[in-house]
């Protein structure tokens, strides 16, 4: 089974020319990765994607070879089983914008009172067993996760990654929003929680924190990673304390820095922001090998809980 759908089609008739022949070395560039981040962020064009990785890699074997290790892996294993004896999981409704919305609920088996809680929020490609890992670290922290899918509203997350990104794009925006405030409510009103409640996200999700910040005066403390900032003018909206990971490579979403910076200080909102030099979009998830970087991620990562738990209590 390919890591990806982005192995499909136009590429699966590379493998086949391949196939019996040595694989060839490759060398991953950083040209490579800014056209997968084109790619998977702008275009959606994986065709167009292949033919630019063929030209940048020098032969479409190279190109076949390397375009998995740019993608995430499926079958990467994940830091915490699902079977964890420290924690407990279950997937679970509530209530959104347009009907119930789908999500996995982890918590400390251990649990003996009510705990701070956090909204674990995905990236462009859904609920997948990635972030389903990620709720499973914040809950191993000591926290209530919910990790929502943010496409039940169009028949949940399908299996199909690039068919994930187009759905994503499809989204409304406001609505999504809602759904994400729904999120932080119903956390908020379970017996099992204290009723404080955070939020992290990545990528496409860590837009949607900034979002959440934006339209959920209850929202305590928000943690997006390479999230598209919001527009300066909903910046006095915010009551959440920010803690803002940024990849130093990010041609994509570091454009906007500057302004959402100087925005949050002329409100004099409670902020941190962190640029990690030379990593790449997408630098915590364990999964792309390409981009994954161990160091960034453990540090952000060790940030973040301290964060959550100073801001959460």
């Amino acid at each position: 089974m390919h890591s990806s759908s982005l192995l499909n089609g136009w590429d699966e008739v590379q493998e086949e020319k391949m196939a019996g022949q040595k694989k060839p070395n490759v060398t991953i560039t950083q040209a490579m990765i800014d056209a997968y981040d084109e790619y998977t962020h702008i275009t959606l064009d994986r065709r167009g994607f292949m033919d630019k990785l063929t030209r940048l890699a020098g032969s479409g074997a190279a190109a076949v070879a390397i375009a998995p290790m740019l993608a995430a892996n499926r079958a990467q294993a994940a830091m915490v089983a699902p079977d964890d004896a420290r924690i407990v999981g279950e997937d679970v409704t509530y209530e959104g914008a347009m009907g119930a919305i789908s999500g996995h609920l982890v918590m400390p088996a251990n649990q003996s009172g009510p705990l701070p809680a956090v909204v674990v929020i995905h990236e462009n490609r859904g609920l997948n067993e990635h972030i389903r890992d990620v709720a499973r670290r914040v809950a191993l922290a000591g926290f209530v996760a919910l990790a929502p899918d943010f496409l039940s509203d169009v028949g949940g997350t399908p299996e199909d990654e690039d068919r994930a990104r187009a759905m994503i794009g499809e989204l409304d925006a406001g609505q999504t929003a809602e759904n994400a405030v729904a999120a932080v409510n119903w956390l908020a009103g379970r017996g099992d929680t204290t009723g404080k409640v955070g939020a992290v996200g990545f990528c496409w999700g860590g837009g949607v924190v900034n979002q959440l910040a934006v339209h959920s005066p209850d929202l305590a403390a928000a943690v997006p990673y390479y999230g598209r900032q919001p527009k300066a003018d909903d910046v006095p909206k915010i009551h959440a304390a920010l803690l803002l990971h940024y990849a130093g490579l990010d041609n994509f979403i570091n454009p906007g820095i500057d302004a959402y910076k100087a925005a949050l200080e002329a409100n004099n909102k409670d902020f941190t922001l962190y640029v990690y030099e030379g990593v790449n979009h997408a630098f915590n998830n364990d999964t792309s090998a390409a981009r994954y970087n161990k160091a960034a991620a453990d540090l952000a990562w060790g940030r973040t809980i301290a964060f959550l738990k100073e801001k959460l209590g």
